[in-house]
């Protein structure tokens, strides 16, 4: 019986060539449907330094970029290429620049939902222009994905997995990784960036063989 092949995505919820890059590698999953393959979702902040509480967007680019001017080039080449894959980047709706670390707790205790959960953060900043560090945008983002509510409220106001998430995040760092999207295969083929579904897929069937290799060796 074939083994399952991990694949480990790095990214960040507010990260827009993560958004696509997660469209990406979709497709590159659908282009090896002879692969079984299990994506598990690696935290990353993309601006730890942005506050728990989050900060207006204008203030974050101006920080970051310069000015909304700065950034706004930039922007559109992204959201072409968002528009080529299916997604919606309004750069104009996003208000306020959020601190993502509630967003990966969210992703972590979706579980099984886990894509799901990332997907629904992810359109409500990218194409929405919703408020990430507001509460009750979470809990109904949780809800929408089938987590209980009251649950969702209560871990949220708690540290539950504060450091956990942290944790990882920083690992991710340590362990070279500067940049993301990054996607590990097999924990032996990296990618990083958003690359195009075939070059995906082709990660995808390298790790697979080197995996199926390493299992006959024994």
């Amino acid at each position: 019986m074939a083994s399952v092949l991990p694949i480990d995505m790095v990214s960040d919820v507010v990260c827009p060539w993560c958004f696509i890059g997660k469209r990406r590698l979709e497709k590159a999953i659908a282009l090896r449907l002879d692969i079984a393959v299990e994506v598990r979702f690696r935290p990353y902040f993309l601006n730890p330094w942005v506050p728990r509480e989050g900060m207006s967007r204008k203030e974050y680019l101006t920080t970051k970029f310069g000015s909304p001017e700065r950034y706004r080039a930039i922007a559109e080449r992204v959201a072409r290429a968002a528009a080529a894959e299916g997604l919606t980047y309004n750069l104009d709706n996003i208000k306020r620049q959020p601190n993502t670390l509630d967003c990966h707790r969210l992703i972590l205790w979706a579980g099984e939902s886990a894509a799901r959960m990332k997907q629904r953060l992810m359109e409500l900043y990218f194409a929405e222009g919703g408020d990430l560090t507001d509460r009750d945008v979470l809990v109904a983002a949780a809800a929408e994905c089938d987590l209980d509510a009251e649950w969702v409220r209560q871990r949220l106001a708690g540290q539950d997995d504060v450091e956990r998430v942290t944790r990882e995040a920083e690992s991710a760092k340590e362990a070279g990784i500067d940049g993301v999207p990054c996607f590990v295969f097999g924990g032996r083929v990296a990618v990083q960036g958003a690359q195009a579904p075939e070059h995906l897929a082709q990660a995808i069937a390298h790790a697979a063989d080197g995996q199926a290799q390493q299992r006959a060796a024994g």
